[in-house]
């Protein structure tokens, strides 16, 4: 069974959405980015259209929470704990972290990579250079 979240907060100076989704047990996450305040309808078309290319974090796995009836005042309790606090959930931040990770290791390898062959390039120019010098060119 697959369980969808899609939160929209305020992330100085953007507005961000986090999709979740939630299937055997693991979450993937996507962030989104949408700069001015988008209306519902706007968020509804974007998803609609861009399903298919969104980019989701490698699963991470999670564990279902138990749901049980609260007492009122302890739910609104809670509710005001979770505004308070950051408007993600820290399992969708730990995949987003960890998408954040690979892509930055990727970027460090095949930028290495461009050094390296540049830096061949240079030698083998300097070679080339020596051999004409010696040939008397």
């Amino acid at each position: 069974m697959s369980e969808f979240r899609f939160t929209v907060f305020f992330e100085n100076p953007f507005w961000v959405g986090i999709f979740e989704r939630t299937c055997g047990g693991r979450l993937e996450a996507c962030k989104i980015i949408f700069g001015a305040e988008p209306r519902d309808a706007e968020v509804y078309a974007f998803l609609l259209r861009e399903w298919r290319g969104l980019r989701f974090s490698p699963p991470v796995g999670c564990q279902r929470e138990e749901t049980r009836r609260l007492n009122p005042k302890r739910m609104q309790r809670e509710i005001g704990a979770r505004l308070t606090s950051s408007g993600v959930g820290t399992k969708a931040q730990q995949a987003l972290k960890l998408q954040q990770e690979q892509v930055k290791q990727a970027r460090k390898s095949r930028r290495k990579e461009n050094a390296e062959e540049e830096k061949d390039r240079r030698f083998t120019l300097r070679q080339k250079k020596k051999k004409e010098k010696h040939r008397g060119k």
